[in-house]
């Protein structure tokens, strides 16, 4: 379940980002990051009142730096907007996953924010190496 969930989640963020960019294009980067951020916030309540089962009071108990998350998904769909509008979405995506790889690759390498540490052996940076290679050969023009 978690490929399919993964494969689920790349295809909304590549689609997502491409609805995002050309919203933007119409109403302004960040009127349509406002949109964006603000129906995802009430879906999140309505999903939360049905489905949730956690508990929302213990947020105070949650290691501080945790509650950036929200943050982060500002600079997330403003920055995924502006690269894929200044480069093909194809080019955009590959080099965000790339990103993604590496940093997840560095949380794990070094155990950051409570995670296993996992080994960074040389099949992980041939797989960087290949796929950094990779978006060159797609961004590379005659």
């Amino acid at each position: 379940m978690g490929f399919i969930f993964a494969i689920i989640s790349g295809a909304a963020m590549s689609v997502q980002g491409v609805m995002n960019t050309r919203l933007g294009e119409k109403i302004g980067m960040y009127e349509s990051n406002m949109y964006v951020q603000g129906t995802a916030f009430i879906l999140s309540l309505i999903v939360m009142w049905i489905m949730g089962s956690g508990n929302l009071r213990a947020i105070g108990e949650v290691n501080k730096l945790y509650l950036f998350g929200g943050v982060l998904g500002l600079v997330i769909t403003l920055t995924v907007m502006n690269s894929m509008s200044r480069l093909s979405p194809t080019v955009a995506i590959s080099t965000i996953l790339i990103a993604q790889l590496i940093t997840a690759a560095l949380i794990d390498a070094f155990g950051w924010m409570d995670s296993e540490k996992i080994a960074f052996d040389w099949t992980k940076y041939a797989g960087i190496a290949l796929m950094l290679g990779g978006v060159l050969l797609f961004k590379w023009q005659r």
